[in-house]
C-alpha cells in the first residue's frame, strides 16, 4: 500500500507554527503525526509545500508521490493537520486493512481528512485532470474562510498535480464506507488547538511510549532511557503521569518534575526548573524556571527564572531571563485569539502564548494572555498584542523595526554554530521564504505602527 500524507490549503490558518514546518511535523503530546504514520504497513511519500520539500527530504527522507509509483496502487490519503494522538494511529490501521474505498470529511470544513482508493481507482490516475483541484498560492491569506467547494485545494504542493489528481478521484468516493468517522480523526483547524489537545493526549501519549519500550524505571512511575542523570534534590511527583526522560537528558539538582512530563534526547534541564502539569520537550532543548502545560519544539531555549504556562513554543526561539506570559485573564473568563484580525473563541480557561520559530524575548519581556508571536521576530518590554513575523518589537519604548531577512541568517548561523549544526544553503533559503511569505504581516503598518 501507497501512504501519502498530504498539506490542504487549510494549513495555513497554522500559521505561525506552520510557516518553518509541516503540519504533520507539529508536536502535541510529544508526537509528531510523522510518528504515528511510520508506524503503519505501508510506503509513506508526503505532499507538502514547495518551499519545505527539499529540507523534508534531507531531514527526514520523505519524497513526493511520483505517478509511475501509485497509479494502480492501493492508496491511503493521509490530512497532515490530524490530530497525532495514539487513537488516531489505531484508526489509521484500521484504514490499512479496509477493503473498501471511501473517504472521512471533517463535517466543520468539509475537508478531506483520509481517503482510501483502491487499484480501480488509482488505475484513472493519468487520466485525472490536474486542473481539477487546483492549488493555492503560498502566499494567499491564511484568514480568508474558503468556500466548501475549495477546502481540499492543496498548499501548493511540490508533486507535480499527483495528489490533487488523487483528490479529485477520492471526492467521489462514498464518506460512509470506512470504519474510523470523523469524530475518530480530529484535526488542527488553529494553532492554539495544539495546546488543548496536548493537555488532553499528554497521559495516553506517555503510556504508550512506556509500551514500546527503551526505558528502566528509576523511581516510582520515573523512567530513564541510557545516559539520563538527576541532580541532587531532585523532587518528583507521578501521581498524576509518570516522567519519562529519553537518551542523555540531564537534569540538574533542586528541580521539581510532577508529570506528565516527557523530555527528549539530550534536553538539559536546569537546576531548580519546575516542569508540571503536562510538559512535552523537545531534542536538545535548555529549560528552566517554570513550565506547565506547554509543547516546545527542538532546539529551543528557556534556561532562566520566568514563568510559562499554556504555550507553543516552536525551533530555535531563545526566552530571555525573566520573560514571562499569563496563561489566564484577570476576570478568569474563556480566552478568544486573535488571527490576523479575526477574533477565534477558543473555549479555553487557560491560554499563553504561540511564539514562531527563530523568534527571541528580551530579558523580562512580559507576554498578555493568547498572544501569538511570529518567526524570526525580537521582542522588547510588553508584548500586549500580536506580534508579526520579523519585527523588533518595543512598543513599550515607543521603538517597532523591521528586521531583515539578512539579520536572521546570520543569527541563524551563530545559533547552529552553538549546537554544531552545520547551516546548509536549504536552511538560509527557509530564512528568506518564510521573509516573502510573512510579508502581508508586516503591512499592517497603521495596527503596528511601523
Amino acid at each position: 500500500m501507497k501512504l501519502i500524507c498530504f498539506e490542504d490549503r487549510l494549513v495555513s490558518q497554522l500559521q505561525p507554527i506552520t510557516h518553518a514546518r509541516p503540519a504533520y511535523a507539529i508536536t502535541c503530546a510529544s508526537l509528531q503525526l510523522l510518528d504515528l504514520l511510520r508506524e503503519l504497513p505501508a510506503d509513506l511519500t508526503v505532499s507538502v509545500r514547495s518551499y519545505l520539500a527539499l529540507l523534508q527530504s534531507l531531514d527526514q527522507g520523505l519524497s513526493s508521490p511520483a505517478v509511475d509509483q501509485i497509479a494502480g496502487q492501493e492508496v491511503l490519503l493521509v490530512n497532515a493537520r490530524l490530530v497525532p494522538r495514539v487513537e488516531t494511529l489505531t484508526q489509521l490501521k484500521k484504514l490499512c486493512k479496509a477493503g473498501a474505498a471511501g473517504i472521512v470529511r471533517c463535517p466543520q470544513t468539509d475537508a478531506i481528512l483520509v481517503a482510501k482508493l483502491s487499484v480501480a481507482e488509482t488505475s484513472q490516475l493519468n487520466a485525472a485532470a490536474p486542473e481539477s483541484a487546483p492549488v493555492v498560492a503560498e502566499s494567499a491569506s491564511p484568514f480568508r474562510k474558503p468556500a466548501r467547494s475549495a477546502v481540499n485545494e492543496l498548499a501548493l504542493p511540490s508533486d507535480d498535480g499527483v495528489v490533487a489528481k488523487l483528490l479529485v478521484l477520492a471526492d467521489q468516493l462514498p464518506s460512509d464506507s470506512l470504519p474510523p468517522g470523523a469524530d475518530d480523526l480530529p484535526s488542527f483547524q488553529w494553532p492554539h488547538e495544539v495546546v488543548a489537545w496536548h493537555m488532553k493526549e499528554m497521559p495516553v501519549a506517555m503510556q504508550w511510549r512506556l509500551e514500546r519500550g527503551g526505558y528502566t524505571e528509576t523511581a516510582d512511575g520515573v523512567f530513564a532511557a541510557p545516559g539520563v542523570s538527576i541532580g541532587q534534590y531532585a523532587v518528583v511527583d507521578t501521581s498524576d503521569g509518570p516522567i519519562l526522560l529519553d537518551e542523555n537528558v540531564k537534569v540538574g539538582p533542586f528541580c521539581l518534575l510532577s508529570g506528565p512530563v516527557y523530555a527528549g534526547p539530550n534536553t538539559r534541564v536546569i537546576e531548580h526548573a519546575a516542569l508540571k502539569d503536562g510538559v512535552s520537550l523537545g531534542h536538545t532543548v535548555k529549560i528552566g524556571g517554570e513550565v506547565e502545560a506547554s509543547v516546545i519544539e527542538p532546539y529551543t531555549n528557556k534556561q532562566h527564572h520566568g514563568f510559562l504556562g499554556h504555550s507553543y513554543l516552536g525551533s530555535w526561539i531563545n526566552l530571555g531571563a525573566g520573560t514571562c506570559n499569563s496563561d489566564l485573564k484577570n476576570t478568569y473568563g474563556k480566552i478568544n485569539i486573535e488571527y490576523d484580525g479575526q477574533k477565534v473563541s477558543t473555549g479555553m480557561q487557560f491560554l499563553g502564548c504561540i511564539i514562531g520559530d527563530y523568534s527571541k524575548t528580551a530579558i523580562n519581556t512580559s507576554i498578555f494572555t493568547g498572544k501569538v508571536i511570529g518567526v524570526c521576530s525580537m521582542l522588547y518590554g510588553f508584548a500586549t498584542s500580536n506580534v508579526p513575523s520579523y519585527v523588533n518589537y518595543a512598543r513599550l519604548f515607543g521603538q517597532q523595526s523591521l528586521l531583515p531577512a539578512d539579520v536572521m541568517v546570520n543569527t541563524q548561523q551563530r545559533m547552529f554554530s552553538r549546537r554544531k549544526v552545520d547551516q546548509r544553503e536549504c536552511d538560509i533559503q527557509l530564512i528568506h521564504d518564510m521573509y516573502n511569505l510573512t510579508a502581508g504581516e508586516r503591512d499592517q503598518v497603521d495596527q503596528y505602527g511601523f
